[in-house]
């Protein structure tokens, strides 16, 4: 089903008002009776297939897809799944690929989606009807902003935004300053040793290839060198020689006082560099693409040396020219060391046209005795030298050898790399070439995405050389070498990279906090428990975001429970004059008397009020106000937000009696519940209570003063039912407390005999609209059967033989009597909670209309008995009691606002859309989540910051009318590195886990499947776009860190309740996952999709978690899903939202089963067991807090479950186990070579 309209559309693209009704819809400045709901129903009725046609002007097909080179087409990525762009880069896929949409965040699917989806901000979307999906479709109107921009408007903005900066490679045109603790230029005596190269490593630069454009993608090939601090080696040393064929070295020997050179090849279109201090490898192999040669690197120092003659260089900065022999008086012999050929690089590009290359150096032929006479050690390199790789690892000087071909950080210009690795930066020397690193117009290259397989898969090579070194300690290295400044940087910025193959306990052992958005200052941003964005940093355009293929959406649980929340009440509500934006922590306040608006950056002026701080009794300090100081506060309305008085709570209930649901005990559980909580429902001294019960006739119960006992008043006539009694129905529950808890207690012997096996549904719940609707309030309906009489009845449409069918039917409802019946009680205030409790098919996919569509919930109770399955019976009271004594607000909208160039397009959850931006709330629970799909339809250049304020505006239980305002800030960026480093994994699934759902019900289960396939796949392929084919063939299966855990949430998703195929699932438990989804709270929707598995057989108090109590709640480590951590000797806990399973292996110790189970062994162990025994023993005390604790920190009772390893139930728990294999899916490792092989086709 589809949430009802784009622009205030119920269904079938009729507006739900009048015509000609403002598009804001209304504010929460209002009541919520502000805009009229106009039309009744017979007339939404006839309208109710009607679809709205597109825009004159405005083609209905999708844009034509662009073909890549490279990885596999994903059809513009998040489209996959009804959201985002269509024209994104693609490439080959296989046949069956052709027909899956691909999944994108703006909400239209891509060449493969349905052709009446249009692009997000060219025009409106398809308006959903009964058998479209649950999200609500919307386009904008025209914005009551102007359409100029705010930062020409009188100076608003006091600077310009700054472009963004690559801090990892700032602009070459910069010298960069020396970092603290970098190297420093080498003193006026020293001078390098004669196994020293002429070239510096203090940065290198990768020659350029003939025929490569110099705005091209740079190398990445070789690692980068830190210049290393000059050693000296005792004279005593034995000499030795070098031998000169394990030492590929064409100019051994170059004394220099002066700074290195950086030996800049020379380029294509570039002046080559004039100087003889450089001396470049006479053999072509020395030198290649983002690799030293062997004249480039520094050998290891080993003694002082007298200088040699040669040619002149530059002194050291701040010294004199020292004296030495003339360049013409000596000149060293070539060297004839040969260099074996290079397997994976060519040599040194030729010269350019018209020009020549520098002569190489001719310096002398290596000797066993430097010039001094001192003897040197012996050096023999291993084999991976001579392929032209830096020092032996033995020098303990430079970079860890890599292996051939293994990519390293790509080759950046001098500036850069003295900046990244803080190296000293020179001014121009006579005689120095930087061509390269002041080519404006080179591009900054990709950030470097090294990781730690990347430094295991490098250890290997680390060998020490070959007669040894002495002080070199072997293990001492090893562990350095894993070392890595660009790792360090990459973490920093959050560029940090995973390779999933090469993972294997991907899942962290504790709970990781959510991504903290990068803001300026201290200002208060919105818990993320309550407002969350699935980018931590928001694309600077649709581009952008096209390109980094994610979605753009928020996630949202506006009434949740919040400890310490502000409450203010004050006579002016400061508010954006334009926007209608509540004041917030991130507007700017400019002489002190007037704000800026984050949202639509107008100009307000600041009451005088506002100046005063009602916590310290001061005046003139407007940032001290709890408007400002906090991102989540709640307003007392004044009378002005108010159309009506606030009405009285009401609560009705509707009760099924039929002879089935007698059966089942639901009723007594249900009027036990509600005796004992009668005093703690929400409410005032007004407020009201009723009751009907039904089977084939509705009954009303006069519970009027006056009388001594309860009254049945029976209406048989279900086609055209009636209220006889209006007055008397729905009474106060503190002036008839004492009719009311007599009719509890005789409710279920008055319908104990009852064998009417029919239920009137329908008839019962249009009663109750009506006795409810001239104040509105919350009804809550009790089912346990499919409806079979009177208006809405249903007849069965599940086959059990095809329950694990590929192709699922029947998700959508059969009829749209409950969603029109929705749209009537929303209309009027009303909202419908549903209790489903049967055990055979009842048809959810039509019966939860009645909930989608008026913000009320389902709860699902299948097979609820009070004998035969008491855990259910258990989980219903719990929940029950729960439910009643929960805080609720009544008459309630939403609207969500963003900043000026946003706009939402979709929206997941229970609610009413009345206008693009505002949702319609008859009621509003702590336990409701909403979710909102975002597009970007200008330019976010002139914003540093986006931001998302959301308002709800409620009547409380007690009568006051309230607006609750959470604000949450992002930064604004226009690289798309940072995009994909700020991914906020588990919002990107939540969102994920919505969109599949209106995709199952839009088209199918299989589509949804693919789908979701194809957002890991975009996820990945657009990550490799940021790498280089070295580092991208390297790491295998690359994935930003930040996102690892997406691939293991989808293929969890893929195997859930809700999508799984080939697996004998029934469609109302189905149907009710699908409705989980779409409304559960992210922090608990992570749980429901990926299980919380705890080994309890390992609890101590280490790390163990203090509650305000004092109480010590162990914190055992998260296992992954997997046998392979299951061991026989354990015991452990599995935490699936609804459900805790308690598995016990066959080799569980008998104390462990004496201490916490109270049995001898594992034998005794009860087959029924669903609690644990209360005993004084350390290890179970600590295991019933642990499950105590799991149990409180959510609304959903979870009854307890223990399962022997030899129970026949034990398949409840194995199928849990979703890292494995199962006959219908694969298995982790398994799903990831199957990414591997879709990328590499």
């Amino acid at each position: 089903m589809a949430t009802p309209g784009g622009q205030g559309v119920p269904y079938g693209g009729v507006p739900y008002g009048r015509p000609g009704a403002p598009s804001s819809g209304v504010a929460e400045g209002t009541s919520p009776h502000a805009v009229p709901y106009g039309d009744s129903a017979q007339h939404v009725a006839k309208e109710a297939h009607q679809l709205r046609p597109p825009p004159s002007g405005v083609m209905a097909q999708p844009p034509p897809t662009q073909s890549k080179p490279n990885g596999p087409t994903v059809n513009g990525s998040w489209a996959h799944l009804g959201g985002g762009y269509t024209n994104g880069p693609a490439s080959k896929v296989s046949p069956h690929q052709q027909q899956v949409p691909s999944l994108s965040p703006a909400g239209v699917p891509s060449s493969r989606v349905n052709q009446g989806y249009q692009q997000p901000g060219s025009s409106p979307l398809v308006t959903p009807t009964a058998s479209e999906p649950t999200s609500a479709k919307s386009s904008r109107n025209a914005s009551p902003i102007p359409s100029q921009r705010y930062d020409f408007m009188e100076g608003q903005f006091s600077s310009p935004r700054p472009s963004p900066v690559n801090y990892m490679y700032p602009n070459t045109s910069q010298a960069a300053p020396p970092l603290r603790g970098g190297p420093q230029p080498p003193g006026a005596g020293f001078y390098p040793p004669a196994s020293q190269g002429s070239s510096s490593s203090f940065a290198r630069v990768a020659p350029q290839q003939p025929g490569q454009p110099l705005l091209g993608p740079p190398s990445t090939s070789g690692a980068s060198f830190v210049r290393p601090t000059p050693m000296s080696v005792p004279s005593s040393l034995p000499s030795q020689s070098v031998s000169g064929s394990s030492y590929p070295v064409s100019n051994p020997t170059c004394a220099f006082p002066g700074p290195p050179t950086l030996g800049v090849q020379s380029v294509p279109g570039m002046p080559p560099p004039v100087s003889s201090n450089q001396h470049p490898a006479t053999s072509p192999q020395a030198a290649f693409q983002g690799q030293l040669s062997a004249s480039t690197t520094f050998r290891p120092v080993m003694g002082p040396a007298p200088p040699v003659s040669g040619p002149p260089l530059p002194p050291p900065l701040g010294t004199s020219r020292l004296p030495g022999p003339s360049p013409a008086a000596t000149s060293p012999p070539t060297s004839s060391v040969p260099h074996p050929p290079s397997s994976q690089f060519s040599g040194p590009p030729p010269p350019v046209s018209g020009q020549s290359a520098p002569a190489p150096f001719q310096g002398p032929r290596f000797s066993g005795v430097a010039s001094s006479g001192v003897p040197l050690p012996p050096v023999s390199l291993p084999a991976t030298q001579s392929q032209g790789y830096g020092p032996p690892p033995g020098s303990m000087l430079g970079a860890p050898q890599l292996r051939q071909g293994f990519p390293g950080p790509p080759p950046t210009s001098a500036p850069q790399a003295q900046a990244l690795h803080g190296r000293p930066s020179y001014p121009q020397q006579p005689g120095y070439s930087h061509s390269s690193g002041t080519n404006s117009m080179q591009p900054p290259p990709p950030p470097l995405y090294n990781t730690q397989q990347q430094q295991q898969q490098q250890q290997p090579t680390l060998e020490p050389p070959m007669g040894g070194v002495p002080g070199y300690d072997p293990e001492l290295h090893s562990r350095m070498s894993g070392l890595s400044v660009n790792a360090s940087f990459n973490k920093l910025w959050g560029y940090e990279a995973c390779n999933l193959l090469q993972t294997r306990n991907i899942l962290p052992k504790a709970p990781e906090d959510p991504p903290k958005p990068s803001l300026p200052g201290d200002n208060a941003n919105c818990s993320p428990d309550i407002f969350r964005c699935t980018l931590t940093k928001i694309p600077e355009t649709q581009s952008l975001l096209q390109k980094a293929r994610l979605p753009l959406g928020v996630l949202i649980h506006p009434f949740r429970d919040v400890h310490h929340l502000p409450v203010i009440q004050s006579s002016t509500i400061v508010r954006c004059r334009s926007c209608r934006a509540y004041i917030n922590p991130y507007v700017q306040f400019v002489e002190r008397q007037k704000w800026k608006c984050n949202i639509c950056f107008r100009i307000n002026p600041l009451p005088d009020d506002f100046m005063y701080d009602p916590s310290t009794k001061k005046y003139g300090e407007p940032e001290r106000r709890p408007e400002v100081r906090h991102a989540t506060v709640e307003f007392i309305a004044p009378t002005e937000y108010m159309l009506r008085p606030p009405q009285p709570a009401a609560y009705l209930f509707v009760l099924d009696v039929s002879h089935g649901a007698v059966q089942t005990g639901y009723l007594s559980s249900f009027c036990k519940v509600l005796l004992e909580e009668l005093d703690n429902i929400p409410g005032d001294s007004r407020t009201q209570v009723g009751f009907v019960t039904f089977d084939s006739s509705v009954h009303f119960y006069n519970l009027g003063e006056g009388l001594s006992q309860p009254q049945m008043l029976l209406v048989s006539d279900i086609d055209d039912v009636f209220v006889p009694s209006p007055d008397s129905l729905l009474v106060n529950i503190h002036e008839s407390k004492a009719l009311v808890q007599d009719l509890l207690t005789n409710l279920p012997s008055i319908h104990a005999q009852n064998g009417e096996p029919t239920s009137a549904l329908g008839a019962a719940v249009q009663a109750a609209y009506k006795l409810v609707s001239p104040i509105g309030g919350r009804v809550s309906v009790f089912q346990t059967c499919l409806p079979n009489a009177g208006p809405g009845s249903l007849k069965p449409r599940e086959d059990p033989n095809q329950r694990a069918a590929k192709e699922i039917m029947n998700l959508l409802p059969a009829t749209d009597f409950y969603k029109k019946l929705a749209l009537d009680c929303s209309g009027q205030q009303v909202a419908v909670d549903v209790f489903l409790m049967g055990a055979q098919y009842m048809d959810v996919a039509s019966i939860a209309c009645i909930s989608k569509y008026s913000a009320g919930c389902i709860s699902y109770y299948p097979g609820l008995h009070s004998t035969q399955n008491r855990s259910q019976v258990e989980k219903f009271e719990a929940e029950l009691r729960y439910y009643i004594t929960r805080k609720i607000g009544f008459e309630a909208v939403m609207r969500i606002r963003c900043t000026k160039g946003l706009v939402i397009h979709t929206f997941h959850g229970n609610f009413f859309v009345r206008s693009t931006d505002l949702l319609s709330l008859p009621n509003v629970n702590p336990d409701a989540g909403f979710g909102m799909q975002i597009a970007i339809e200008e330019s976010l250049a002139d914003c540093n910051l986006a931001c998302f304020q959301a308002a709800v505006l409620y009547t409380s239980s007690r009568g006051e009318r309230r607006i609750r305002v959470h604000t949450l800030c992002l930064p604004v960026t226009a690289m798309l590195q940072d995009i994909l480093g700020s991914v906020d994994q588990e919002a990107v699934m939540g969102m994920l886990c919505k969109m599949a759902v209106d995709r199952s019900l839009s088209s199918s289960v299989v589509d949804a499947r693919e789908a979701m396939v194809n957002a890991c796949l975009d996820l990945i392929q657009a990550f490799k776009t940021t790498l280089s084919s070295g580092q991208a063939a390297a790491l295998g299966l690359p994935i930003p860190h930040c996102a690892r855990l997406v691939p293991l949430y989808v293929l969890a998703l893929m195997k859930h309740t809700a999508f799984r195929v080939g697996i004998s699932t029934k469609l109302d438990e189905r149907v009710f996952a699908m409705e989980q989804m779409k409304t559960m709270p992210l922090s608990y929707l992570m749980t429901y999709i990926y299980p919380a598995l705890y080994p309890l057989h390992m609890l101590d108090d280490q790390d163990a978690l203090e509650l305000d109590d004092g109480t010590l709640v162990c914190q055992p480590p998260r296992l992954q899903l997997s046998f392979e951590n299951i061991d026989r000797h354990g015991c452990y806990a599995l935490d699936t939202v609804d459900r805790l399973y308690l598995y016990v292996g066959r080799a569980l110790s008998d104390r462990f089963c004496t201490n916490v189970l109270g049995v001898p062994n594992f034998a005794a162990i009860p087959e029924d067991m669903n609690e644990l025994p209360q005993l004084e023993t350390e290890e179970s005390e600590r295991v019933r807090s642990f499950l105590s604790w799991t149990q409180s920190r959510r609304p959903f009772y979870s009854p307890l479950r223990v399962i022997r390893e030899d129970s026949k139930d034990r398949h409840l728990f194995v199928q849990h186990m979703v890292d494995d294999r199962t006959e219908s899916a694969l298995s982790y490792y398994e799903f990831l070579q199957h990414l591997k092989q879709q990328l590499s086709k």
